[in-house]
């Protein structure tokens, strides 16, 4: 006989705009944005009450304004945010045996087999309140059998969700829903449905499989599971990386500026990339020097949270101007990430313009789908082993590497 499962999401409401609710509390129940002040910047969270005048996270702030005069807008503190979601992480923690950190706001966990101890429907709807009660930060939460059904729940019943799906009423549920509610579906995909007729939920699970195959590849066939409810992609245990780092030992030791610095560019490129392909931001940049005499120095600074190439690699080049002062033959360099923080891209945007969003969002596509030598900056060209195969964030604990060439 095979157990129940009992998988709970918890998405934190307007994590953003309530961090700063609880920061200055006489911004409740106002129309409160969060992101770029300049007229450039874009909208990184927005509370509901502005969400009646059409404004949403992604919009271009100058837009945003135009629609929702009234609104309080404000900057931004990645560090508030973080330290916030901590909070929220360590209640978490201490009331579940395996919980998934998914973002900076957002969480699974798996309940089963609970229920001996006590109601899981009442333990969900005890951790929402003891959240809320610790971090003074309103979270919401659906419970199904999957990640996918808890995750539409979620969002259905927001702000302040308590949506429970009981076993077996999945497909009722989803049937009546716009099909771009599940979860893969973007604005591609949901066009091409559109297109097909399909507008919602239950027309997918009229259809075979095979046609939704034809039409989306291999997705299509997830995507049919997810709309009748079967899909169970796994709980990834937590795993939070506190530093990403590279190196390079020369083969022979060098004092070759050119070499040296385009290596460097190299490092801080790549590492820049993985941050945003794990959406990740780091607050501590540093740069290692091993000297031919095994003399090995290092050199650190603060910056502010960041993903962004044109600001880590003049760092990374600041830093190694004020180390590098022996005037010796080098025969390592390393760059190391630290700091990192949770979160989705955009709570880098407090600064960014659109041009400049818009062009990492492009380099990093190309890199994603030829690979991260695909794009690179001149002077980094002819440094060809810097890089990664896989993705150091994906929640699995950071792998030690022997370095052979000490």
């Amino acid at each position: 006989m095979s157990i129940t499962k009992s998988i709970i999401h918890l998405d934190l409401d307007t994590f953003f705009v309530s961090a700063e609710r609880r920061e200055h509390p006489e911004l409740n129940k106002k129309p409160v944005i969060v992101g770029g002040l300049g007229d450039r910047g874009v909208v990184a969270a927005c509370s509901y009450e502005t969400r009646n005048f059409g404004v949403h996270s992604g919009m271009p702030m100058k837009v945003a304004r135009q629609l929702c005069p009234a609104a309080t807008v404000i900057k931004g503190n990645a560090s508030i945010y973080t330290k916030f979601s901590h909070e929220v992480t360590e209640v978490i923690r201490s009331k579940v045996p395996s919980f998934e950190k998914a973002s900076v706001d957002e969480f699974y966990a798996d309940l089963t087999g609970m229920d001996r101890f006590f109601g899981i429907n009442q333990f969900a709807k005890e951790l929402q309140q003891s959240i809320l009660k610790e971090t003074r930060l309103p979270i919401s939460f659906g419970l199904s059998q999957n990640k996918i059904v808890s995750k539409i729940a979620t969002g259905e019943g927001k702000p302040y969700a308590q949506k429970i799906i009981d076993p077996g009423t999945e497909k009722n549920f989803l049937a009546p829903l716009p099909v771009n509610k599940i979860p893969m579906v973007g604005n591609k995909t949901f066009q091409k449905l559109l297109n097909l007729g399909i507008r919602r939920i239950e027309t997918i699970q009229k259809m075979p499989v095979e046609v939704l195959e034809s039409v989306l590849g291999k997705n299509g066939r997830t995507i049919w599971k997810r709309a009748h409810g079967i899909d169970n992609p796994p709980i990834i245990p937590f795993h939070e990386r506190k530093s990403i780092s590279t190196e390079r030992t020369f083969n022979r030791d060098t004092i070759d500026m050119v070499r040296l610095h385009a290596t460097l560019v190299a490092m801080a490129e790549s590492l820049a990339y993985q941050l945003r392909r794990g959406n990740k931001l780091t607050s501590n940049v540093s740069v290692r020097i091993r000297y031919s005499d095994f003399q090995t120095y290092s050199k650190q600074a603060k910056i502010s949270y960041t993903s962004a190439d044109h600001i880590l690699i003049p760092k990374v080049e600041e830093l190694f101007k004020q180390l590098y002062s022996r005037r010796m033959l080098i025969r390592l360099i390393g760059v190391r990430f630290s700091g990192l923080v949770g979160g989705h891209y955009q709570i880098n945007l407090f600064d960014d313009s659109e041009e400049m969003l818009s062009l990492y969002n492009s380099m990093d596509k190309i890199k994603k789908r030829f690979g991260e030598h695909s794009v690179m900056r001149a002077v980094s060209m002819d440094v060809k082993t810097i890089g990664r195969m896989g993705n150091p964030f994906n929640g699995e604990p950071p792998v030690v590497l022997a370095h052979r060439k000490q």
